[in-house]
C-alpha cells in the first residue's frame, strides 16, 4: 500500500493565492462584464527590457548553430553569469564573494522553498508574522511545524510579530530557534530594516549558532541610504547568513526565472553531535542532484541586466512601478486609511477600516470596485486586519485602481 507524506494534511487550507483565483473567477463569472483590476500577486507587468531581449535573441540563434550549441548548463551558473553577478551586487558593495559561493536558480520561491531540506528535521524554525506563505508551508510539508492551532498559528513554529506597534520591526526571539527567516525589504508589508537593526540580528544568530535566511528578492528598489542591500554589508553576517537574490521583480524575470542564492563557505550548521559542516557543500550537492541548471539562454538574458544599457533600462522600469506605489500610498492616505510600505518595496500594507476583518475587505474591493488585493491574513495571524496591495500594474490601472476606492468604496 502506497501511503502519503501526512505532513501536507497540516496544511491550512489552501494556497493563499489559489483561494484568491478561486473567489475571483466565482465573481467574474456571476459578473461577466465586470473589469477586473488586479492588484494582488505580485507579478510584473511591464515587458522585458531590450538590452534583455537582444541577448536573448543573439543566444537563440547560437543555440541553433552546431559551433555555438550549449546543451547542459553547469549545475551552479555558467561562469559568465556569476562573475557579473559578483562584481555588480557585492564587489561594488565592497563584500567579498567567491564563483564557488553564488547559485543560479530558476527563481527565489524555489530557493527559500527547497533550501530547508539541508537543515535537520527537528529544528525550530521562527518565522516574521505576516510572512511569504513559502517559508512556513514547506516546513510544514517537511514536518517540522506541527499542527495548526485554533488561533491559526502552528504548535512548533515561533512566531515574531510585525505590526503597526512595533513599526513592523520583530523582536529576536525569547526561545530557542535554529532557524530564522527574514524578508528585507518585507514582502507583504513593504518595510525595511536599517543597518543598525540587522546587525542585531546577525550578532544573535552568531551567539546563538542560528541560522538566517535572507530573501532580499526586493533590494533593487530599496531608496534610502540606511537600508543595506545585502545582509552581507553586516559585519558577520557571512558566518550565518545565505542570502536569497532574484531578477523577477528587479528585471521582469517573473515568466523567464532566473535567481541566485549565496551561500559563504563560512556558513556552518551542525550534526546531532555537535560536528560543524558547511552548508555550501551540502547546497551544492543537493542542486547537483536535483537541478540541471538554468539555460543557456535565460543565463545570457540575466548577465545583459547588468550591462549599462541593461541598468538603465531596468532602473526606469523600477522608477515606474514605484510611481505607481506613491500614487497608491498617497491616494490611500488623502481618503484617511492607514498605510505603510511603499518606498523601499512595491508592496503597500495597509490597515483595513473599521476593524473590516482582511477577508471581508477583500470582497468588498472585488464588488464594490472590481479590485482584487491580497488579504493580510493569508500571511499570518498577525496579518489579520491588514491588506496588501501591489505597485506591479499598469500606471494606467493604477490610475484608476485608487479613483476606484476614493469614489465606489464606503468606508
Amino acid at each position: 500500500m502506497a501511503t502519503i507524506n501526512e505532513n501536507y494534511l497540516n496544511l491550512a487550507g489552501s494556497y493563499l493565492f489559489a483561494e484568491i483565483a478561486k473567489r475571483v473567477t466565482a465573481f467574474k463569472n456571476d459578473n461577466p462584464e465586470a473589469d477586473i483590476i488586479r492588484l494582488g500577486i505580485g507579478d510584473v507587468t511591464r515587458p522585458l527590457v531590450p538590452a534583455v531581449i537582444e541577448s536573448m535573441h543573439k543566444a537563440v540563434d547560437e543555440m541553433g548553430s552546431e559551433e555555438t550549441f550549449h546543451g547542459y548548463s553547469p549545475d551552479f551558473g555558467y561562469s559568465f553569469l556569476l562573475k557579473t553577478i559578483i562584481e555588480h551586487d557585492y564587489t561594488a558593495r565592497g563584500i567579498e564573494i567567491d564563483e564557488g559561493e553564488v547559485f543560479v536558480s530558476d527563481g527565489a520561491k524555489s530557493d527559500t522553498g527547497n533550501i530547508q531540506e539541508i537543515f535537520g528535521a527537528n529544528n525550530i524554525v521562527a518565522i516574521t508574522d505576516p510572512v511569504y506563505p513559502v517559508y512556513l508551508d514547506t516546513n510544514v510539508m517537511a514536518g517540522r511545524t506541527g499542527k495548526i492551532g485554533p488561533d491559526g498559528r502552528f504548535e512548533k513554529i515561533v512566531y515574531l510579530p510585525c505590526n503597526a506597534e512595533n513599526n513592523f520591526v520583530p523582536a529576536l526571539p525569547t526561545e530557542k530557534v535554529d532557524m530564522i527567516y527574514l524578508c528585507v525589504p518585507n514582502n507583504p508589508t513593504g518595510t525595511t530594516l536599517n543597518k543598525e537593526q540587522l546587525k542585531t540580528w546577525v550578532d544573535y544568530a552568531k551567539e546563538n549558532k542560528v541560522i538566517i535566511l535572507y530573501d532580499s528578492a526586493y533590494e533593487a528598489f530599496i531608496a534610502e541610504d540606511n537600508v543595506p542591500h545585502s545582509i552581507y554589508e553586516v559585519e558577520g553576517a557571512k558566518d550565518v547568513a545565505i542570502e536569497f537574490r532574484s531578477f523577477s521583480k528587479t528585471a521582469g524575470f517573473t515568466g523567464t526565472r532566473c535567481a541566485y542564492t549565496v551561500i559563504p563557505k563560512t556558513v556552518l550548521a551542525y550534526t546531532a553531535s555537535g560536528e560543524a559542516h558547511p552548508l555550501n557543500k551540502l547546497w551544492a550537492r543537493r542542486v547537483s542532484t536535483k537541478f540541471n541548471g538554468v539555460p543557456y539562454i535565460i543565463q545570457r538574458a540575466a548577465e545583459a541586466v547588468y550591462s549599462p544599457a541593461g541598468q538603465k533600462q531596468i532602473k526606469d522600469t523600477i522608477k515606474y512601478y514605484m510611481t505607481n506605489a506613491k500614487l497608491i500610498r498617497e491616494g490611500l492616505e488623502s481618503i484617511g486609511l492607514t498605510v505603510f510600505g511603499g518606498v523601499n518595496a512595491p508592496y503597500i500594507w495597509l490597515k483595513t477600516p473599521n476593524g473590516m476583518d482582511s477577508w471581508e475587505f477583500f470582497d468588498k474591493l472585488l464588488t464594490e470596485a472590481h479590485l482584487v488585493g491580497t488579504p493580510g491574513s493569508g500571511f499570518g495571524p498577525s496579518g489579520a486586519g491588514y491588506f496588501r496591495l501591489t505597485s506591479f500594474g499598469s500606471y494606467e490601472n493604477t490610475v484608476a485602481a485608487v479613483e476606484r476606492i476614493k469614489t465606489r468604496i464606503k468606508l
